[in-house]
This record gives C-alpha cells, sequence and structure tokens, in this order.
C-alpha cells in the first residue's frame, strides 16, 4: 500500500510546531513516548462493546486484562472503588452521569461559562442545556472566587437534581465539603468535574472531591498527562442514596448505573487502543516521577503568576492554587483574540477566554487562559518563567511591530531548543 505522504507530512509539521513553541494552553499536555506509541496499537482493530468480562463480541480476552489494568491503577491512584475509563471523553463523561441519574427537564446548577465553567455544565448550546434545565452560580465580581452564598442561595431556592462543580478557567481551590452541605440538605447529587487539576489532586497536592463529591468525572489528558479521552469514578461503589432504579425497575448500585449510562447509554464499542494508552499513563502517574511533575506544575504557575502581576496584568482571583491563571487584558487595551493571534505568530501558544463579567464576546474576549503542564513536561523550573512571562509582555505591548514579534519569535525557538521534543522521533 503506497505511503499517505501527504497526511504524515502534515504529522510531521505538528511535531515540529509544537517542539519550536511555548504551548501555554492550560488543557494542552504533552503525553509520554509510549503512551503515544499505545494509541496507535493493534488494538484499535478489536470491537469490545461491554465491559470486562462482560463482551458481546467473542476474542476479547486480551483487551478485558487491558481495560482491568487500567481500571485497578485508576482506583489506586484516587482510592476509590468504582472507575469506568470507557469515555471517549470528559464531556461524553458527564453527559453519561447526567444520563444515569438524572431525567430530561431535571434541574441542574453549574458554574457559569462565562464565569469560568464547562460547556457541559448547562450551557444553552450543549446537550446539558437543552436536555436539562440549567441554572448557573457565578464568581464575586471583586475577589473572583466562586460565590458560595450565591450557590447556596440558589440551591435552595431552584432545588437542582445535581450541582457541578468543577471548572475551565478557574485558579482556585474548592470548597466540596461547603456544596455537598447544601446539597445533602436539598437532596441532590455532587458531581465534581476534575479534568483540569486531577493530576495535582491525584498527588494531594489539592484539595480531593472524592469525600465529598456523589461522582467524579475528569479527562485523562490536561494535568493526568495521558491520552486525550475521559473517566468517571466513584468513591463508593455502594451508595445510591436516592433509591435510583435502572430501566426495568430494578434498585442498583451507582456503578451499574454508570456502566449502563456509557455502554449502551452513550458509547458504542469503546476504543481499546486509547484504554491501552490510559493504563500505561496511569502506570506513570503512580511513580514518584511525576509527584515531582505535579509539584513543579504548582510552583511554575505560582512564579508565572508572580512575574505577571509585576508587569501590572490583572489575574483573575489575584493568583493561582493550581495550574493556570485567567488574565483580563482590559487595562493593557488589547482583546483576547488579538492576544491569541499575535501571540501565536510568536509561537507561543495560548487561547483567548472570557473573564468573569466580560464586556466583549466570546469570539472577541477581554481575557487569556494560561496553563503550565505542557511547559513543565519539557522540563521548564520557576526559573525559566520570567522569559515566558517577559516574551509574551514585549509581543503585547507591541502587537503590532512586526519586527518586535518576529524577534520574540526567533528568542523563543531558540530557547525551546534546550527542551527537547521526543527526539526518539527524530
Amino acid at each position: 500500500m503506497q505511503r499517505d505522504t501527504l497526511v504524515f507530512d502534515l504529522i510531521n509539521k505538528e511535531l515540529e510546531r509544537q517542539r519550536h513553541g511555548l504551548e501555554l494552553i492550560a488543557s494542552e499536555n504533552f503525553a509520554s513516548l509510549q503512551v503515544i506509541q499505545a494509541t496507535g496499537n493493534v488494538m484499535m482493530n478489536k470491537y469490545a462493546e461491554g465491559y470486562p468480562g462482560r463482551r458481546y463480541y467473542g476474542g476479547c480476552e486480551i483487551v478485558d486484562q487491558t481495560e482491568q489494568l487500567a481500571i485497578d491503577r485508576l482506583k489506586q491512584i484516587f482510592n476509590c472503588e468504582y472507575a469506568n475509563v470507557q469515555p471517549h471523553s470528559g464531556a461524553q463523561a458527564n453527559a453519561a452521569v447526567m444520563l444515569a441519574v438524572l431525567q430530561p427537564g431535571d434541574a441542574i446548577l453549574g458554574l457559569d461559562l462565562s464565569m469560568g465553567g464547562h460547556l457541559t455544565h448547562g450551557s444553552g448550546v450543549n446537550f446539558s442545556g437543552k436536555l436539562y434545565k440549567p441554572h448557573f452560580y457565578a464568581v464575586t465580581k471583586n475577589e473572583g472566587l466562586v460565590d458560595y452564598e450565591m450557590l447556596e442561595t440558589k440551591a435552595r431556592e431552584i432545588k437542582p437534581k445535581m450541582i457541578i462543580c468543577g471548572a475551565s478557567a478557574y485558579s482556585r481551590e474548592w470548597d466540596y465539603a461547603r456544596i455537598r452541605k447544601v446539597a445533602d440538605e436539598i437532596g441532590a447529587f455532587v458531581m465534581c468535574d476534575m479534568a483540569h487539576p486531577a493530576g495535582l489532586i491525584a498527588k494531594n497536592l489539592l484539595a480531593s472531591p472524592f469525600e465529598h463529591c456523589h461522582f467524579v468525572t475528569s479527562t485523562t489528558h490536561k494535568t493526568l498527562r495521558g491520552p486525550r479521552g475521559g473517566v468517571i469514578l466513584i468513591k463508593k461503589d455502594s451508595e445510591n442514596p436516592f433509591g435510583l432504579k435502572d430501566v426495568k425497575g430494578n434498585l442498583r448500585m451507582m456503578s451499574n448505573l454508570m456502566d449502563m449510562a456509557v455502554f449502551p447509554g452513550t458509547q458504542g464499542g469503546p476504543l481499546e487502543h486509547e484504554i491501552a494508552a490510559k493504563a500505561i499513563a496511569f502506570g506513570e502517574i503512580l511513580t514518584d516521577e511525576f509527584t515531582g511533575y505535579a509539584r513543579q506544575i504548582i510552583a511554575n504557575a505560582q512564579a508565572m503568576a508572580k512575574a505577571f502581576a509585576e508587569k501590572d496584568y490583572q489575574i483573575i482571583s489575584g493568583g493561582t492554587d493550581n495550574h493556570l491563571m485567567l488574565i483580563d487584558l482590559r487595562n493593557k487595551n488589547i482583546s483576547g483574540k488579538k492576544a491569541e493571534a499575535v501571540l501565536g505568530k510568536a509561537d507561543i501558544t495560548i487561547n483567548k477566554n472570557m473573564v468573569p463579567y466580560d464586556d466583549k464576546s466570546a469570539f472577541v474576549t477581554s481575557g487569556i487562559r494560561v496553563g503550565v503542564p505542557a511547559i513543565t513536561t519539557r522540563g521548564m523550573n520557576e526559573g525559566h518563567m520570567q522569559f515566558v512571562v517577559n516574551s509574551i509582555d514585549k509581543v503585547l505591548m507591541n502587537p503590532d511591530d512586526e519586527n518586535v514579534v518576529a524577534g520574540i519569535k526567533k528568542e523563543v525557538n531558540e530557547f525551546m531548543e534546550q527542551f527537547k521534543l521526543y527526539p526518539e522521533l527524530g
């Protein structure tokens, strides 16, 4: 068969882009070479609808072992009784949890997308806002912190069936105990979407949601540094506080309801090659090396936030507890859209992002979101954050000066040569 040089040339160009630039998108990371290798393996040829030991196809003996290994490792990481590693993404994981415990039209309460929340937490353009009745809480206008008083007031008023915590652009800790307290008062489930800080939670560097949340979902990339995918976790498998039943009217454990919601509820055959890669990533997370990596993420994020603050950049909430920061650029007289575009010309990749109480649209935005997981994987430490911030600042202060932007691009490319990415790939 003839080699498809067009596609492979594009793959190689993407490799070079990643090697030469500063990757600062908070939701991105660089998986290990063995994780990448595992995503392209012969298990992609195998259909395996169902679960280990309970498949609808023959010939699943080997993929059963692989999936069970991924499950066991993930349960060990988070000290949980139940894990489902089949969701194709974090959005699929959230969809499955909602399908398992909600009915169409049930009220849900999540952090507003414009305040740092996620599409799947009730946005009107998403399934979560179309199938269920969404309500939202916000962050405080002055401090930029989750407004727990608003959350509690709305919860008591609306009595949602589910309260959702977790975010895609929030840099501070969560008070899971406070959320669970009001949820118990009104008879609501609590779902934590820990997709962003999961790797830091795994190493006990951030508060754990598991003691207070009925369900926890996550992606497997971002700070977990695995392949793109999702997972669902439950601390105590036997917990079914509201007596939920399956389609046949039988009272079931939550794990049964979750499994059925993933397959056949929202997905068909699982991606067993991706699950193999998840198993490898979970094995990496169990090492002391990953503990050091997670600690370095926090150290780098705090050093970066300090450097931005010294240059009078307005960081929402005043700093960060995790791997990211949300920056309001209005005092710098540049929109998030323009900042993203001009930084891209300098091989600095970030994403435009709305800030709380933004006066610009989601297509323009007043801010940018910046994260450190990927550059930390490359080997950077606190001492390198000043170069990163200086480079961003020079570009944003001279967005229309092509010579300045070109000069920063050259400096960035030279700087990144010391942090080799996938040297084994040639």
